[in-house]
């Protein structure tokens, strides 16, 4: 399974996003990259974001951001983004990929649901999260409209940690709801908190 990230310059959102759930994800066999709809190439994650996921323990020096393409979005098992515009975007790019294109919010919260229901199914995370992935167009309609994450590039640090802790919450929502036994709680008050 391969999980992609995708916000606009790929330098503030979308790389939080890819290290953070590289980090949650690091003993099982899913790829996780990220892009950006309108970034540049090669450059490195915004000395905002780096802070953060300093603050988490995740080394981000050797990220470098890349331009989503078509190619990329279309090979994907499951795009995450975090604005609409951007999920407009990769429509534009990448027709065949919006079956598995979402905001990081809305999927958070497709998760919770079909935990809830018991609508996950699958031995192994990725055959779990493949199983919501499958029945989106059916939950979509029967979950909270999603809010858009923030775009903190240019703005003041504290628009940074918001954005950074709206992703860890809905990471953190959409694994725990994952787990083979799920307890319906409240899982992102144990999730890392983002200090800096």
């Amino acid at each position: 399974m391969h999980i992609l990230f995708v916000c606009t310059g790929n330098v503030c959102r979308s790389p939080m996003g890819e290290l953070m759930m590289r980090r949650y994800l690091a003993h099982t066999s899913i790829e996780i990259s990220s892009a950006g709809t309108h970034g540049l190439d090669a450059q490195p994650i915004d000395p905002s974001s780096r802070r953060l996921m300093d603050s988490l323990s995740i080394d981000s020096s050797s990220f470098r951001s890349k331009q989503l393409t078509r190619e990329m979005a279309e090979s994907a098992d499951l795009v995450l983004c975090f604005e609409h515009d951007q999920v407009q975007d990769i429509v534009s790019i990448a027709p065949g990929a919006i079956r598995h294109t979402f905001l990081v919010t809305e999927f958070a919260s497709m998760c919770l649901y079909c935990a809830r229901n018991n609508m996950v199914h699958g031995e192994t995370i990725q055959e779990r999260l493949e199983s919501v992935v499958n029945v989106a167009s059916f939950v979509r309609p029967l979950i909270p409209a999603a809010r858009d994450i923030e775009d903190p590039f240019g703005k003041e640090f504290p628009v940074f940690r918001s954005a950074a802790e709206q992703t860890n919450k809905a990471l953190w929502l959409m694994l725990d709801s994952m787990r083979k036994h799920y307890v319906d709680a409240r899982p992102i008050d144990a999730a890392p908190v983002v200090k800096a």
